[in-house]
This record gives C-alpha cells, sequence and structure tokens, in this order.
C-alpha cells in the first residue's frame, strides 16, 4: 500500500540519546524507539550519494535522484523538505549498530512522520546497506517498524524495494542469522509483507495497526480486528504482543537465546551443527516403576494429574520464550513451541500438551524446528497426543499435510533432536513429534499404533477384549524398548 500524503503523526521530532526513557509506542521517534530498546547505540554512516555501493547498484538513470524523484512527482521535493524540517530526517528509516542486554545488533527503525515511513528507493539503500553489514559482522536485525507502505510519489521505483528487502533477508536467513521484527503503529502494506512477517520472531505492540491493507484501502465493511496486533496474533502470525515497558527486557531474552552459547548465530550450514551436542534427557516426573500391562500404561498416561509439558518445561528451562501460531492463520495452544536456556545453552523446544494435536500445532512445530536447524541450536521435543485431530475443521486446514510438514521437518534437521515420550502417544499425531533414533519414554507413558479402544472396534472385538487388545499392542514403555522404538527409559528426577 501506498503513501498518499506527506502528513506526519505527532509533535515536531524529538531527538533522544541512547539514555532516554521508553515512551509510549504511537509517539516514538526512529531514534527515541531504538533508545527505548538499547542501551547504546552507533547510527550507521547514510550510504546516499556518489560512489557508494547503493548508488553503484542501481541503474544509472536512477544514480543520480533527479528532481522531484523518478516519476518527477510535482511537489514531491517540497513533501520531503517539510518532512525533513518536521523530523530532522533526511528519510523514512535510522539504521544503527545497537547493544540490547550485551547483544550487539543491527537495527532498523522507521520514522512514521517521514511521509507515513514510505520505502522508497533511497530506503531501500539503507536497508540493504544495514542487511550487509549484519552478514559481515554476523549480527542478528532488529526491524522497528512503524510504515505505511510503498511510497506512491516514486511509483514502481518505490515498490520494487520490496524485491530488494526481501532479497538482503533471504541472504541474511541463509548465513543463519535470527532477525527480528518489533511492529510499531501502523505496520502495513509492504513493510509488513518483507521486514515484519518475513522475520523469524515477530512482536508487535498493543493496539498497534497491522496488515497488508491500510486503513484507507481495506473494505468499507473490514473488521478493524482483523487488521490488529490482537488479530493478528490470534489468527497465529504473530509470536506475542508485549506492551512497551517489557518490550526491552523481551528483545534482550530473544537475542540472548537466539545468539547465546549452545546457538551461535551463524553456525548453521559451517558444518558446526554436526558435532553440536544434543539437547539433554530431561527426568522423568511421574509416578515411578512400570506398568504391569498394556491398559495399565493407558491408563497412568491418560491420568489427568501426570505431569504434562509445562511441568517439564519448568523444571528444564530456567529461562524460556515461546513463539505463537503458524503464519497460515492457525494457533493450536496444545502445542508450545520455543527457545530456552538449559545449563548455559539454548535449547529449542516443541511440546504437546496431552489434546488432540491440531494442523496449526504441527505447523508451528515445523516451524520451530526449521528454525532452530538453520540457527544451530539442538531440539527437544515433548510427546504427549491422543493423536492428531480428526474433525471436520482440522480436515479443511490440512490435517494431513500439516503432519507431513512436520515429519519432513524432523527428518531434514541437520541439529540433533532429542524426544521424549511424557504421555499418551497416539498414533502418527504423536510420530510426528518424536525423533527417528532418538526418542525415550517416561515409565507413564504409551506409544500404539491406534488407541486400543479403536484397536478393538475396528478388529470387531467385543468390548471386553480391550484390555487384551492393549496387551496384544505392546505400547509399554517396556515393550517399546523390547521392540527398538525407544532408546531407552527416562530416569526419575
Amino acid at each position: 500500500m501506498s503513501s498518499v500524503s506527506d502528513d506526519g503523526r505527532g509533535e515536531a521530532a524529538e531527538r533522544a540519546g541512547p539514555a532516554a526513557a521508553p515512551l509510549p509506542c504511537t509517539r516514538l521517534t526512529a531514534r527515541q524507539a531504538i533508545a527505548a530498546v538499547s542501551e547504546a547505540y552507533t547510527e550507521l554512516a547514510d550510504p546516499e550519494g556518489p560512489g557508494t555501493a547503493a548508488a553503484a547498484s542501481r541503474a544509472p538513470a536512477a544514480a543520480a535522484f533527479p528532481p522531484n524523484g523518478p516519476l518527477g512527482w510535482r511537489g514531491y521535493d517540497e513533501m520531503r523538505a517539510r518532512a525533513h524540517a518536521r523530523t530532522g530526517e533526511h528519510e523514512s528509516v535510522v539504521t544503527a549498530l545497537a547493544t540490547m542486554g550485551g547483544t550487539e545488533a543491527v537495527v532498523l527503525s522507521f520514522e512514521f512522520r517521514y511521509l507515513g515511513g514510505s520505502l522508497g528507493e533511497r530506503t531501500g539503500d539503507r536497508l540493504e546497506a544495514a542487511y550487509t553489514l549484519a552478514r559481515e559482522r554476523g549480527l542478528p536485525v532488529v526491524s522497528l517498524i512503524a510504515t505505511g507502505g510503498s511510497r506512491m510519489q516514486e511509483g514502481m521505483r518505490a515498490l520494487t524495494q520490496l524485491q530488494r528487502v526481501a532479497a538482503q533477508s533471504a541472504r541474511n536467513r541463509a548465513a543463519g542469522l535470527p532477525q527480528i521484527a518489533v511492529l510499531r503503529d501502523p505496520t502495513t502494506g509492504g513493510g509488513w509483507a518483507t521486514l515484519g512477517a518475513a522475520a523469524d520472531v515477530i512482536l508487535a505492540l498493543p493496539g498497534a495497526q497491522v496488515g497488508f491493507a491500510g486503513s484507507r484501502v481495506r473494505p468499507a465493511d473490514a473488521d478493524p480486528y482483523a487488521y490488529s496486533a490482537e488479530g493478528q496474533l490470534a489468527s497465529g502470525h504473530l509470536d506475542a504482543v508485549v506492551p512497551p515497558d517489557r518490550l526491552r527486557t523481551t528483545l534482550q531474552h530473544w537475542l540472548h537465546l537466539l545468539c547465546g552459547t549452545g546457538g551461535a548465530a551463524g553456525s548453521s550450514g559451517s558444518g558446526e551443527e554436526e558435532a553440536l551436542a544434543p539437547a539433554p534427557l530431561p527426568s522423568a516426573r511421574g509416578v515411578p516403576g512400570l506398568p504391569e500391562s498394556g491398559w495399565g500404561a493407558v491408563t497412568r498416561a491418560r491420568e489427568p494429574r501426570r505431569p504434562r509439558a509445562e511441568a517439564y518445561l519448568r523444571a528444564y528451562f530456567d529461562d524460556r520464550q515461546e513463539i505463537s501460531g503458524d503464519r497460515c492463520g492457525g494457533v493450536d495452544p496444545g502445542m508450545r513451541c520455543g527457545f530456552g536456556r538449559h545449563q548455559g545453552r539454548t535449547i529449542a523446544f516443541a511440546a504437546q500438551c496431552g489434546t488432540a494435536t491440531r494442523p496449526a500445532g504441527f505447523r508451528t512445530a515445523a516451524r520451530l524446528i526449521r528454525l532452530a536447524d538453520r540457527l544451530g541450536i539442538p531440539v527437544l521435543t515433548l510427546v504427549d497426543t491422543p493423536g492428531a485431530a480428526n474433525d471436520a475443521a482440522a480436515e479443511r486446514a490440512g490435517a494431513g499435510a500439516a503432519i507431513a510438514d512436520a515429519f519432513a521437518a524432523l527428518a531434514t534437521a541437520r541439529v540433533p533432536v532429542t524426544s521424549l515420550l511424557i504421555g499418551e502417544g497416539g498414533s502418527g499425531g504423536a510420530l510426528a513429534l518424536a525423533a527417528p533414533d532418538r526418542l525415550w519414554a517416561t515409565p507413564d507413558s504409551y506409544f500404539s499404533v491406534i488407541a486400543p479402544e479403536l484397536a478393538a472396534a475396528i478388529l470387531k472385538r467385543d468390548p471386553a477384549q480391550i484390555h487384551e487388545t492393549a496387551d496384544q499392542l505392546r505400547i509399554r514403555p517396556q515393550d517399546l524398548l523390547d521392540l527398538g522404538v525407544i532408546r531407552g527409559i527416562a530416569p526419575p528426577a
């Protein structure tokens, strides 16, 4: 979507130094936004001007910015002059090297009061230079976005900047460098579809307008909630909505997790992942002793008071942050995914919570595994589900394709994956999170090709034969060990 005027928001820009205190999200200038989340920052040199790499990469006709821009848009130079007088900026984005919780990052911060934070050719120059610097130094990129989209006063020249940004983002992704986006108000158009939605972790400030369609171009009867940070979170497109007073700490946690020891940025694809130590096996937290019968194993696994994923995650991690959503319109609260610190190392986790796993859950887990693989971070999966959701809504959401995606993510992961069966192991829905050849089980768990009740029904057996069927299926932890399905039985805490 395009900027339609040079109107900005709020009062004249007030420059804030690195020590500036956080301000309400809708009133932050580009530099205040950087200062609000960092201990210190140094602005990057402007790549604009004759002889720069950015200028050399453009077509000869574009290297020297003509009067009123590439379209000769009447009054465009005056618009830019007014925007500069109002904000003190020469473009809609400020790029910087910043320190956040001791982690250095390249930061891209948009100034919405400069032509609506819109993207033009010079914006693309600055963004390209910043992404390039991040690759050269092996640094993460943090985007603080507030934009109305592409700058219509530069026409298609502005729109093609989205391709430049997308290419740069893809190169940093291939280099194994994390990208975190913070969606300020508003984040719309190409800024959302490139810098925002393409990030590995997407955070948003409360009440921020978020969507591809800006407020002036969406249908008149459109539900405004769908274009809000909260609505996008509910639809699986964001990882969290973070209050302004918690944003600095949250970003510090994420950078520490994604760039810290055990998950160093840039390690993926270098061969280092082959020597990466796997996630240590969690201790069993349920009742000790092995079940005497197959049905006894089922009963213990279905016990409501049995420890679930939250108990295991709380005991295993010192600090953790979670991602949310499948980026396809779905969220499954029965799948917990994220990154945490265990014994000084970052470990990624995907944990089923004992409910039937929905397609969004499998897709979120696959997203987590692929991200961890790219960043060189070992993975822990906790398996606990009666099976994949099998209602009509799950079928319409692509249950089969989502399960296949999870299988593929595990099968192709280059980082080690450790899996622990902590409760019910219901057929393919559980197997989709079980690492091949690296699966353990707790004493209060079982794994079955099908639930004993359903097996008896399919075999047209009397309900009284369910217990016998459970024994025949050999689903107890000790049976699974004898069959070579698991590596071992997890010791108690």
